[in-house]
């Protein structure tokens, strides 16, 4: 595919995607979740990619939705793009890698919910989240009512939604909305910094891990602890496992 809103890269196991529609600060478009399902059809399959990166160009990470496509829509065209962007953040946020969210601007709206369906979220000193969608007379529509109290805590999640205030990097590392916040030039060296921690690891735990995490968080206590033991012993079955014991025991980093 030609793509014409997302650059990707990929060096060192690390799969970097850029949203860069600068001059309308990255504004989610249909367009938008068509290259970004395509991405996500490329990066499935590869064995060099065993994490991912999704920031943005200029001075927004994503603005917010395309309003200037929204405007016109009918209810029915509102229930299909909203439906379009859940599904792309569903697949985001259950892609079988970490998916890490490197939020170097306004995070708002779409783009708060864009960085929500990542694993965790490192945030410029620079950055700002919000859902100003009470603004527009709308509400969130790409799962922020259902992800940002799962995230935040219910009383954060309804402060934001009700108000459509938007907060500061160091607010959002307040409410747990984000995990580290950093001085602008040192954003992207910072997020490489911890994906090439991750990519380190043996890829098949890490997708164990992430799997049976997100899965949990949606079943009783009980059910996901006995998920988690079955997976457990699973993994004793597979190579990686036993040559990350092997290295251990033999004092040397493992050769996954």
């Amino acid at each position: 595919m030609d793509y014409k809103i997302l650059k990707i890269s990929i060096a060192d196991r690390i799969a970097t995607v850029t949203i860069s529609r600068p001059a309308v600060l990255n504004a989610l478009s249909s367009e938008f979740f068509k290259e970004m399902n395509h991405c996500l059809d490329d990066l499935e399959p590869r064995d060099d990619v065993r994490v991912v990166v999704i920031t943005g160009e200029g001075k927004a990470f994503v603005a917010g939705a395309d309003i200037s496509e929204m405007s016109g829509m009918t209810p029915e065209q509102g229930t299909a793009f909203s439906k379009f962007g859940q599904d792309t953040f569903d697949r985001i946020e259950n892609f079988r890698v970490p998916v890490i969210a490197a939020v170097n601007g306004f995070a708002l709206g779409g783009g708060c919910e864009l960085a929500m369906s990542c694993d965790f979220r490192i945030a410029s000193k620079a950055a700002k989240f919000g859902q100003p969608e009470m603004s527009l007379g709308l509400i969130p529509g790409y799962a922020a009512t259902q992800r940002l109290s799962r995230i935040a805590g219910i009383g954060n999640a309804l402060y934001l939604l009700e108000t459509a205030d938007i907060i500061t990097a160091d607010d959002a590392l307040r409410m747990g909305l984000v995990q580290k916040v950093v001085e602008p030039e040192a954003l992207m060296e910072e997020v490489m910094k911890m994906a090439g921690k991750i990519a380190s690891n043996g890829s098949q735990a890490v997708s164990s891990v992430k799997k049976m995490t997100r899965m949990g968080a949606a079943m009783p206590f009980d059910a996901g602890c006995r998920m988690e033991a079955e997976e457990f012993g699973r993994l004793f079955g597979e190579a990686a496992t036993q040559e990350g014991m092997k290295a251990f025991m033999e004092k040397r980093k493992p050769q996954w």
